[in-house]
């Protein structure tokens, strides 16, 4: 029998009986079907490699407090093919379909990107031989171009070439990889795409590079037939003053404008909405209505503070909202899932405390899916929606609709209309009241 790795049993579905929290699911019951599909094809829940156990759990006024049980491995090599074992039995513990990686995350660096390119592809051979005996899959890899000091201005949109080339090098060798493993997608964060000052910068010239280097990508990767959906990740700052693509809309702007909406989708992460000042589920909304959604990351901020902290999500109110907006567009993307980019608290150092992490975040989506298609069921919201905006059916709404009504049309219908009139024109849209509907559906699906 092989040893075991984790002092943690396989976590199951028990049901929302019990109030206390233990190493079971409440909600999350993988093979339930709701609104018409199974719940792990709605969720597609993956583990982030780097957070889950490459995460130290540092902060930036303190080291590193995390026990791990692969520590006991002090060679990097001999350290990184251990971490696979220690993984693919957290995932066969755990029940996720899929994991997510950046290709440092995996091994360490040699002197060249040949050395690197060397150790990268032992990790990966092992972790190709567990796919084959356990069916995990890859929801998306990435590279990490933004750690080392060589990418200190970026790496698509550094002023040095030789960089420049470098990271081209890297991400050639990230997207054969990719195919290895049959990763669904694969997702490009500017972590240093950016500026700390303008006084010094050619925005547009950093710009125009980094789209060159997406089209490189996307030409290599159909070179080798790598048929992964390709994904940009927007986030608006740290570690940059301002980083390019600041928020869903801007990157949406910079895909039309460098012609890459045909190729590339968004991966939307709550954390980095909160850091533009947005909201979870309005960023979502906005890249499903211009039918650019394509995965999600599955975190939470604090409001009170101000970096990027990758809490696992538990807010079930947040987890709804982003739920809606994925039943409303018929799924999370073509191979989207919700990838838990996730740490635990600083404070949570103990190696099971990553398994509470991930059951807080799997249950809080599971949670939200259950209450939005209880929404979606009953058209509550839709309704509201549609009688707010009815006035746009008939009349002068339905000729503003068609276009028959243009300036001077509009300008005679209203020059006499009188103040009463035009206050009688609108109506209260009970928000409160909306909210207390929402909190309802809430407690009372979930009660069940």
């Amino acid at each position: 029998m092989a040893e075991q790795l984790w002092d943690m049993d396989k976590i199951n579905y028990v049901g929302n009986s019990s109030l206390t929290s233990g190493a079971e699911f409440h909600y999350y019951n993988p093979d339930e079907v709701v609104a018409g599909k199974k719940m792990r094809d709605w969720l597609r829940f993956s583990v982030a490699y780097w957070h889950t156990f490459d995460q130290r759990l540092v902060d930036p006024f303190g080291d590193g407090t995390a026990i791990r049980p692969y520590d006991k491995y002090t060679d990097p090599m001999d350290n990184a093919l251990a971490k696979v074992d220690y993984a693919f039995e957290f995932y066969d513990k755990l029940g996720n379909d899929f994991l997510c990686f950046h290709d440092r995350d995996l091994a360490p660096e040699g002197d060249t990107l040949r050395e690197t390119n060397a150790n990268l592809d032992k990790v990966v051979d092992r972790i190709v031989d567990y796919q084959k005996t356990t069916g995990m899959k890859v929801l998306w890899n990435t590279s990490n171009m933004f750690t080392n000091p060589r990418f200190v201005a970026g790496a698509g949109t550094s002023p040095y070439a030789d960089i420049f080339a470098y990271s081209a090098a890297q991400l050639k060798h990230s997207l054969e990889v990719g195919k290895r493993v049959g990763s669904e997608n694969y997702v490009f964060w500017g972590g240093r795409e950016g500026y700390e000052s303008l006084w010094n910068t050619d925005m547009k010239l950093e710009q125009e590079h980094a789209a060159k280097l997406f089209h490189m990508a996307k030409d290599y990767a159909n070179e080798i037939g790598f048929d992964a959906q390709m994904l940009l990740e927007p986030k608006p700052k740290e570690p940059t003053t301002h980083q390019y693509d600041f928020d869903a809309a801007t990157t949406i702007a910079f895909m039309k404008e460098y012609d890459l909406d045909k190729d590339f989708k968004l991966n939307l992460e709550g954390n980095h909405a909160n850091l533009a000042g947005h909201t979870y589920q309005h960023e979502i909304r906005v890249a499903r209505e211009a039918g650019l959604l394509g995965s999600l990351d599955a975190n939470q901020g604090d409001k009170l503070i101000g970096w990027d902290i990758d809490e696992y999500p538990s807010n079930l109110y947040e987890t709804t909202a982003a739920m809606y907006e994925v039943l409303e567009n018929g799924g999370i993307g073509p191979r989207g899932g919700l990838n838990f980019d996730s740490k635990p608290r600083r404070s949570s150092f103990e190696p099971n405390d990553l398994f509470y992490g991930h059951i807080v975040g799997m249950d809080s989506f599971a949670a939200g899916l259950r209450v939005a298609a209880k929404m979606e069921e009953d058209g509550v919201l839709k309704n509201i929606v549609a009688d707010r905006y009815s006035s746009y059916k008939s009349g002068i709404g339905a000729d503003i609709e068609s276009g028959k009504a243009g300036f001077k049309e509009l300008e005679a219908y209203s020059l006499d209309k009188t103040q009463a009139e035009l206050r009688a024109a609108t109506s209260s849209d009970h928000l409160e009241q909306i909210k207390d509907t929402i909190n309802h559906y809430i407690v009372n699906t979930l009660g069940k």
